[in-house]
């Protein structure tokens, strides 16, 4: 599987790639904790492709990572959509708990960013995560 970074790690802005260049589509009140993309050629249920959080050290914006399995998948509801991230592991500190509560504000913040800038009301919800390797801790 082909994994593309969109995001790096640390960052506060999300991007989507568009064409050659990368858009800001997102603000978070807090910066990720891992590499954000997407698995090319896979579509998820919301009719983009497939997302993956990739733990390790920062990666740069376009790099692209071969990987022959996933570790895990959060489960996620987006816009009262399933959008899951599968989860891909390079190196260093990883907890699900952390990424968890990762996830829990994200949901929260999503919500507001509905409420407010959008004016409606959407179900974003952090369902857990699934554990697929023993592997992860």
């Amino acid at each position: 599987m082909k994994v593309v970074i969109e995001t790096p790690k640390h960052s506060f802005f999300k991007y989507n790639r568009s064409g050659d260049h990368y858009i800001k589509v997102f603000f978070s009140p807090i910066p990720t904790i891992f590499n954000y993309g997407y698995i090319e050629g896979i579509k998820g249920p919301d009719g983009m492709e497939a997302d993956a959080v990739v733990l390790g050290p920062r990666m740069a914006q376009g790099t692209v990572t071969e990987f022959h399995n996933y570790q895990g998948v959060v489960r996620f509801i987006d816009d009262s959509v399933k959008d899951d991230k599968y989860i891909f592991y390079i190196s260093g500190y990883r907890s699900p708990y952390v990424l968890s509560f990762y996830f829990k504000i994200y949901a929260l913040f999503k919500r507001f960013v509905y409420l407010i800038l959008e004016q409606r009301i959407s179900k974003c919800e952090f369902l857990g995560i699934e554990e697929i390797s023993s592997d992860i801790n």
